[in-house]
C-alpha cells in the first residue's frame, strides 16, 4: 500500500470512528459508542506505527549515507 493511501485510508477510519462514537453517545448507543472509540483509537495507533516506521527508516538511511 503507498504511503498517500494510507494515510487516507487511516483518515478514514479516524472520521468513521468519530462519527460512530458520536452517533453512539447521542442515541444511548453504548454498543456503538465503544466500537466508534476503538475504531478511533486504532487509527491513532496505526498513525503513530507508521511515525515510528518513517523515523527508523531515516536513521537507517541516515547511517548508510555515512
Amino acid at each position: 500500500m503507498t504511503k498517500l493511501k494510507g494515510e487516507i485510508e487511516n483518515a478514514k477510519d479516524k472520521i468513521v470512528g468519530e462519527v460512530k462514537e458520536a452517533t453512539g453517545k447521542v442515541t444511548g448507543n453504548e454498543e456503538l459508542e465503544l466500537e466508534g472509540k476503538i475504531q478511533s483509537a486504532k487509527s491513532d495507533v496505526k498513525k503513530k506505527a507508521g511515525e515510528i516506521k518513517e523515523g527508523i527508516t531515516e536513521k537507517i538511511n541516515d547511517i548508510i549515507d555515512k
